[in-house]
C-alpha cells in the first residue's frame, strides 16, 4: 500500500512540475529524488532488479529523446512530465545501486 502511495505521488508532482509552471524553489524536484529513493528501497529487490532498471532507462531514454514533442500542442507538456518521472526513476536506480553494493560486502541490506 505504501508503495501505491509513493507512485501516486511522483505522478502528482510529476504532473505538476510538468504542466505547471511553478517556481518551487527546488522543493518538488528534491520531493521527487527522495521519493524515487524511497521507492527503490522499498519496492525493488536489488538482486533482481533488471525489469525496474531497463523501466528506468527506457523512460530516461524517452524523455532525453522528446519523442512526444511530435504530439501537436500538448507534446512538449507530456515530455515535461515523463522528464520529471525520469527523475524519480534514475533516484531508484541508485538506491538499487546502493542495495547491491551492501548486499556483495555482505552487509545486511533490506529488501
Amino acid at each position: 500500500m505504501a508503495t501505491r502511495i509513493i507512485v501516486g505521488l511522483i505522478v502528482l508532482i510529476s504532473l505538476i512540475q510538468g504542466l505547471a509552471t511553478v517556481d518551487s524553489g527546488g522543493i518538488l524536484p528534491l520531493a521527487l529524488v527522495v521519493l524515487g529513493l524511497i521507492y527503490g528501497a522499498m519496492a525493488v529487490d536489488a538482486e533482481d532488479a533488471t525489469s525496474f532498471l531497463v523501466v528506468a532507462l527506457a523512460v530516461g531514454a524517452a524523455a532525453q529523446a522528446d519523442v512526444l514533442n511530435n504530439i501537436q500542442a500538448i507534446g512538449a507538456h507530456l515530455d515535461a512530465v515523463v522528464g520529471q518521472i525520469s527523475v524519480a526513476l534514475y533516484a531508484g536506480v541508485v538506491t538499487v545501486l546502493v542495495k547491491r553494493i551492501l548486499s556483495r560486502l555482505g552487509l545486511k541490506a533490506s529488501g
